[in-house]
């Protein structure tokens, strides 16, 4: 991977969210790929090598928080952004016990997600 490109992986299994996220990131000069479950994202992963994953928590085959830790065992030094539609405490918790570097909800808006992928490069 080249020094300057700034991969990032998007795992949703929401068609629209995960085309939405896709079209704003690539303006931003991102450089993306995009599946929409866990397979998807263990594929690419060896594939390819990513900076940052930007992780739904509801997959098709097992909770985002779940697989945390599967992905930490592929690439330990990626950046991961768990994503949520709708939030709660007992979610929040469980989520933020694994290793993420950062919880988003998507109705806060993508300034917010913007932020944290930056700081997710620049750390």
């Amino acid at each position: 991977m080249k020094d300057h490109e700034k991969r990032i992986l998007i795992i949703d299994p929401d068609e629209r969210d995960r085309a939405d996220l896709v079209a704003f990131l690539r303006k931003e000069n991102y450089h993306v790929q995009s599946g929409k479950g866990l397979p998807d994202a263990v594929k690419k992963l060896f594939e390819s090598d990513f900076n940052c994953l930007i992780l739904d928590v509801n997959l098709p085959e097992i909770k985002g928080y779940e697989a945390v830790s599967i992905i930490k065992n592929i690439d330990p030094n990626i950046k991961i952004i768990m994503t949520t539609s709708e939030n709660n405490r007992k979610l929040e918790a469980k989520v933020r016990e694994q290793d993420i570097f950062y919880y988003f909800i998507k109705s806060f808006g993508k300034d917010e997600l913007k932020l944290a992928i930056h700081n997710a490069f620049n750390q």
